[in-house]
């Protein structure tokens, strides 16, 4: 099954780390990020995998060639023109995707995420897109209704609210895992430019296709900052 790995970002958060190396690079106990990533999404049978590259790329795909001589099969997309965000960076690779649905995954996620269960679901929905929840701290969350359907967006900080639908129900904040399963049938609904997967979800909430599953338990980090960094390091170190 395909999946694609976001790995374009900055990672401005990281500090110094990441003034010579992109944050898919950095070291957790002998393996790149990327290649926890790209492990994790292979266990699960997403084995052939498209990697979207822009900031320090040359780095990156010399680590994708060294992962494609221990037997992963990885193709590259190449940004350094343009960062399309991650929205438009999917929509750029369509072309890599077949008729079934596939997986997208940022790299700087690392977790225990049940992927099987995740797919089984949205097949089971016959969704455009599935996505991974849980409850977290944060101030930005989905607004899902008691169904699990997306409905909109809310930034708890600010105040400002998308809603996409008139709810007929109270409606949940959630985070959002940076982990889903998407439909190929979604690329009708796409177009080229710079935007995030979560705008186009929220522009497609109103088909009542856009699904979440809740995964609360196992361990979820994003590796966004050096404390981050240092705790995933920790973590992984004692299982």
């Amino acid at each position: 099954m395909k999946a694609m790995i976001m790995a374009a970002g900055f990672g401005t958060r990281m500090g110094e780390i990441t003034q010579s190396i992109p944050k898919v690079l950095v070291d957790i106990n002998g393996k790149s990020l990327l290649q926890h990533a790209v492990e994790f999404c292979c266990s699960h049978g997403f084995d052939d995998i498209i990697v979207h590259v822009r900031y320090k790329a040359a780095l990156v795909e010399d680590e994708i060639r060294r992962l494609n001589g221990l037997g992963f099969r990885i193709s590259v997309s190449d940004e350094r023109e343009l960062l399309l965000e991650n929205g438009g960076g999917l929509y750029k690779a369509r072309d890599f995707f077949d008729n079934q649905p596939f997986l997208v995954y940022n790299a700087d996620i690392v977790t225990d995420l049940d992927l099987s269960s995740l797919f089984e679901y949205h097949l089971e929905k016959n969704a455009l897109a599935t996505l991974a929840v849980r409850q977290r701290p944060g101030s930005r969350f989905l607004l899902i209704d008691r169904e699990g359907v997306l409905r909109g967006w809310r930034n708890v900080d600010t105040g400002e609210e998308i809603l996409k639908t008139v709810p007929r129900t109270e409606l949940i904040e959630i985070g959002f895992s940076s982990v889903q399963i998407i439909d190929p049938g979604i690329f009708r609904y796409m177009k080229e430019g710079i935007y995030t997967v979560v705008d186009l979800y929220l522009e497609l909430a109103s088909t009542g296709r856009i699904f979440t599953q809740q995964f609360d338990d196992g361990y979820w980090f994003n590796v966004g900052s050096p404390e981050e960094l240092e705790k995933v390091r920790a973590f992984l170190s004692k299982i």
